[in-house]
């Protein structure tokens, strides 16, 4: 049985965040069902509106993170704006915010104010380096995220630099990270009636994910260093590229696979040469297997390689660029939506939710949101008069 209601369905969720991060957090609270209203500067909105690249002046990536959204221009820096949030806030599930710490609590605004507002309140918080701890002051994006948690100096050759990705890496995990910390708040809250604060660092999620290397280093003295596209951990695992130009990868990370890598290249003597036979043994021969590797993907195309290697069932895929998951039968059916009414035109897609209930048929992804659209209707049902509204505008207080 499948539902139009997501399992946050009526969860109110108050977004006073902009860039990546925290927006994540609310579009994969949406994502499920919560209503989420998009608090944003009335004049110039969130920054991430300015990003490239850009289609008819609507940012790609605000685009992703925010449709559906209901956007209310406030001015946060005002007495009256923070009332204003004070008093959405009081009649909310979550908010999320994503200032630098100890902003919130200058403005009156901390979890301790709120929760003797709204017992019930939820407070997500997503800051560079936690609200705790020497360093909670200093500002941080998820560049900074990349380096101090040790992804950069992992990620890349061993002869080229450290290396940050190129899209919101640390951004996007903390987001979700902030979202499951959210959900489980909210479960608690169920069970005690009590909301909580939840507290994430754009550094940590990423740290967690790159433990091997902390724990190696405290427990042996090693440092981990880079190694390409190898996992220093299993071989044999990298990118290939095949005979017509096609590039595709090959995971042998387990015992079987690799044997069974090795059948499908009619190598069946490599399960048995003592270089090659046990993962150790192919960890410290790495090179040269991964030599071999290269040579036999290298002598046929693409799709024929990967024919071969679905045949033995070894771990492997094409390296996808967006033109090759669009035109993909799986992503198409299981992973891509419409991104309808904006500017962005009838063909756009967006990956939809990061996971699939049985329960649950997922969302819509329709209009994104000019800055402050829903302004007057959110403050009307929070109980403001016409004059009241036309007064805040006057003064800049909301906008939109």
């Amino acid at each position: 049985m499948t539902t139009t209601h997501g399992p946050l369905h009526g969860v109110r969720v108050i977004e006073a965040g902009s860039m990546y991060a925290a927006p994540t957090a609310g579009r994969m609270l949406r994502d499920f069902g919560a209503e989420v209203i998009k608090i944003e500067d009335p004049t110039h909105g969130d920054f991430a509106r300015q990003w490239q690249p850009a289609h008819d002046g609507t940012a790609i990536g605000f685009a992703r993170l925010n449709s559906g959204k209901r956007s209310v221009g406030i001015d946060m820096r005002r007495p009256e704006g923070r009332d204003l949030l004070q008093r959405l806030v009081a009649e909310a599930d979550v908010l999320i915010e994503n200032f630098r710490p100890g902003r919130m609590e200058a403005w009156g605004l901390s979890y301790d104010a709120l929760h003797a507002v709204n017992p019930g309140l939820v407070m997500t918080r997503v800051s560079g380096f936690g609200q705790t701890g020497p360093y909670r002051e200093r500002p941080g994006f998820g560049t900074v995220a990349e380096t101090a948690s040790g992804y950069a100096f992992l990620n890349g050759w061993p002869h080229t630099p450290p290396t940050a990705p190129p899209f919101g890496f640390a951004d996007s995990i903390a987001g979700i990270s902030a979202a499951y910390g959210t959900a489980m708040a909210l479960f608690d809250r169920g069970r005690t009636g009590e909301g909580s604060e939840v507290d994430v660092a754009l550094y940590e999620p990423l740290m967690f994910i790159l433990g091997d290397a902390v724990l190696n280093y405290t427990a042996s003295g090693e440092i981990m260093q880079r190694h390409g596209n190898a996992s220093g951990a299993a071989s044999p695992r990298g990118i290939y590229q095949a005979g017509d130009g096609g590039w595709l990868s090959i995971a042998g990370s387990n015992q079987a696979i690799a044997m069974r890598l090795f059948e499908a290249m009619d190598r069946i003597d490599l399960q048995t040469d003592e270089r090659y036979a046990t993962n150790v043994a192919r960890m410290a021969n790495n090179e040269s297997l991964q030599q071999i590797v290269v040579e036999w993907v290298g002598q046929r195309p693409r799709d024929e390689v990967l024919a071969i290697l679905d045949k033995y069932e070894v771990v492997a895929a094409a390296v996808n660029d967006s033109s090759d998951i669009v035109a993909d039968p799986h992503f198409a059916q299981r992973t891509l939506t419409a991104l309808t009414g904006s500017p962005l035109g009838p063909d756009a897609l967006v990956p939809g939710p990061i996971l699939h209930l049985r329960s649950y048929d997922g969302p819509s992804y329709d209009g994104v949101p000019a800055v402050g659209e829903h302004t007057t209707q959110v403050l009307t049902d929070l109980g403001l008069s016409a004059d009241e509204l036309a007064e805040l505008r006057v003064a800049g207080v909301v906008g939109g």
